[in-house]
Parts: structure tokens; C-alpha cells; sequence
């Protein structure tokens, strides 16, 4: 219990981020082939000489141990109300996870249910809480796809879409992982029919916030990440032009994440067509890829500017269709720079290369495969 309460400790570090917290895990754990209770017993100054942390950092660690004995107490009502508890140095946690979020996975889940789902290939679907007919059908459609291929189905218990997904899961046999927008000690399943499957080993619910922590909007859109990064393929069955899902889908598009998209009616009021213009993959009612023509992914793709947060990224996403020269580009973001200005920072960007013995010089994404778009 003594470990435990050492990492619900650490896991929830004020101010310090996931990847700060990480990288203090692995010295502890894998340099220094220490633990947390030997950690906490160390006198400030050789934190200070020892890890190279800050003062500021010093202060929180500080906090952080006065805290440890009350998070005996809430290891205790954890163990004691059936929850587990996955550090991110466990063979248990998730590979995939792992994988997708690197330094950025939180370093601690709480878990309640079978903790095998979390080793199996995943699928999440995503979408409105204020889905139309057809997002839902499609949610349906690629539950019942993702369950003849035994993969899990990875969603986040909302209205709309991620219901649907949940109960087509059910519906198909498939697994499930819930991922909770709040603490996992707030939650409850609120039909029989889930807590059955649940005991059953069907379905695992997963939370990586504090275990008594409320639902905030703020959380909704962090949870979104995780259900992202548990997952190996991403279908987006509706979004709008902001929220969670949209939101969700830029971050993963940044990260070069591959995410399907269902291709919507021309009748729909939906932003669908905005992330396919973006690099999202658009997919029929059954998941299968649509050919896409250059044009039809360069049109609109200033719309999406206003939500991507420096122009590094606008041109990093304008690239992802296909080399452009500098005068290209310019005319595609709109923006308001010279030429020259331009050129300049290109060859400053990492992940930009010059296609050589081009005039005007043409810029590209260095070892981009653009045919894998369409």
C-alpha cells in the first residue's frame, strides 16, 4: 500500500505535466534503480544536487510528501471498493499507449474491470454528443467491423457517438474501454446491463485523473487524448468545428496520427469535410477509404488555421498533401508574409526538406509518403 500511496503522490504533481513527472520516473526508476519510498526519504538538498530539479520543484515535492499520508488513506478506499491501480513501469499498462503518447502518457491509471482489454489492439470512435442518424449508423457499422476482427472498442461513456459505440460493442461481443472525463471514484454505471458485462470481463473503465475528481469540461477534452492514444486506428463519426472531438482530432493530426473520417452527405451541418481537408482520412458507411483528389483536400484549408496555434503548424499541415513552393503556400494559408521571409523560415523548420535543382524551390516534408493520404 506503502507504493501506492507513493504514486498517486507523484502522479498528481501541480503544475508539473506528464512529461516532467515521467522523466523524474525514469530516473528514479530505471538510472538510479531506486523506488519512491527511498526518494521521499532524501534530505531537499540532494534532490537538488542529485536530480537537478528546481527550487519550484523542490517546493512541490516538498507539498507533494506532507500530502502521502493521506493518500494512504485513499489507497486503502481504492484497493478496498475493488480499484486497480497501473504505474506507467508496469507490464500491465498499455503498450499502445505507450507508444502513441511517449513522455506525454500519465504516469498512473486507475482502473476498474478486466486489465488484459488494455494489451489488445484497439479501435476508438469518437464523435457528437449531438450526433445525427448517420453517425450513429456508422458508429454501428465499424463496432460490429472492429468486433469481427476481436479488437476493442475504445470510447468515452458520453451522449451521442461514444453511447452508441459502447453499446454496439456490446451488442457485437466485442471488449470495451470506458474513458472517464473525471475521477474514477465519481462514476458509476447506471445500468445493470453495463455492470453485468463489466463483471464479466467485457468491459474495463479507465480514468488517469484524480480518483475523486468531478466532471470538467477541461478533463472531457484531456480524456479525449487518452482515448486517441489507446487506440491504434481512430474513426470520427461527426464533429463540429470546435469541442472535444475536434479538438481531440487537430492534436492527432499534429502528431500525425492517422484518423478516418466518415465522409459526409452534402446535406449534413457538420466539419467533417474541414479534417479531411486537413489530412483525415475520409471513409464510407463502412469504414473503407475514399479517393480524395488534390483539389478537393486544398480547399478550405484556411479555415482550419484559426484553430492550429503557430504558423509552423499551418505549414506543416499545408504540406501534408503535397510539395509546395513558397508562393504556394502563401496563397493556401492566406498569410500576410514575404516571400523571402518565408523561404527563410522553411529552412529553419526540422521537418522540411528542399526538393533539389528546382527553381522556384519546392519544399516538402522530409521523408513523407504522400500517397499513403488518398
Amino acid at each position: 500500500m506503502i507504493d501506492t500511496a507513493h504514486w498517486i503522490t507523484i502522479a498528481h504533481l501541480e503544475k508539473w505535466g506528464y512529461e516532467k513527472i515521467n522523466d523524474l520516473i525514469i530516473k528514479v526508476f530505471h538510472i538510479d534503480k531506486s523506488n519512491w519510498a527511498d526518494f521521499f526519504n532524501l534530505r531537499e538538498i540532494d534532490w537538488k544536487n542529485e536530480y537537478k530539479l528546481a527550487d519550484s520543484q523542490i517546493i512541490d515535492l516538498v507539498n507533494a510528501r506532507n500530502n502521502i499520508e493521506n493518500n494512504f488513506w485513499l489507497a486503502d478506499q481504492l484497493m478496498a471498493q475493488g480499484y486497480e491501480l497501473i504505474p506507467i513501469n508496469s507490464a500491465n499498462y498499455s503498450k499502445q499507449l505507450k507508444k502513441n503518447l511517449k513522455k506525454k502518457a500519465p504516469p498512473l491509471l486507475y482502473i476498474k474491470g478486466n486489465k488484459q482489454i488494455l494489451q489488445k489492439k484497439a479501435v476508438a470512435i469518437v464523435g457528437s454528443r449531438n450526433a445525427n442518424d448517420q453517425a450513429l449508423k456508422f458508429t454501428d457499422n465499424i463496432a460490429k467491423r472492429a468486433a469481427e476482427e476481436q479488437k476493442t472498442i475504445v470510447s468515452g461513456f458520453a451522449k451521442g457517438t461514444d453511447k452508441q459505440a459502447l453499446d454496439s460493442a456490446i451488442f457485437y461481443n466485442a471488449q470495451s474501454i470506458i474513458v472517464l472525463p473525471q475521477g474514477i471514484m465519481t462514476f458509476e454505471l447506471p445500468h445493470k446491463k453495463y455492470l453485468a458485462e463489466l463483471e464479466n470481463g467485457n468491459i474495463l473503465i479507465l480514468s488517469v485523473f484524480n480518483p475523486y475528481a468531478s466532471w470538467k469540461n477541461g478533463l472531457a477534452i484531456a480524456r479525449n487524448i487518452i482515448i486517441y492514444g489507446l487506440a491504434e486506428e481512430i474513426f470520427i463519426a461527426q464533429t463540429s468545428d470546435s469541442g472535444g472531438t475536434w479538438q481531440g482530432a487537430v492534436n492527432g493530426l499534429k502528431k500525425e496520427r492517422t484518423i478516418f473520417i466518415r465522409k459526409p452527405d452534402e446535406t449534413e451541418d457538420s466539419a467533417n469535410n474541414l479534417l479531411i481537408k486537413a489530412g483525415a482520412i475520409p471513409v464510407d458507411f463502412y469504414g473503407n477509404k475514399i479517393q480524395q483528389t488534390e483539389n478537393q483536400n486544398l480547399i478550405y484549408l484556411h479555415k482550419l488555421n484559426d484553430t492550429l496555434d503557430t504558423l509552423e503548424t499551418q505549414i506543416l499541415f499545408a504540406l501534408r498533401i503535397r510539395p509546395l513552393t513558397v508562393r504556394q503556400i502563401i496563397k493556401i494559408l492566406n498569410l500576410q508574409i514575404t516571400s523571402q521571409k518565408l523561404s527563410s523560415l522553411l529552412k529553419k523548420i526540422n521537418h522540411v526538406e528542399i526538393i533539389e535543382k528546382t527553381k522556384p524551390q519546392i519544399f516538402k516534408l522530409r521523408d513523407h509518403k504522400y500517397q499513403t493520404l488518398f
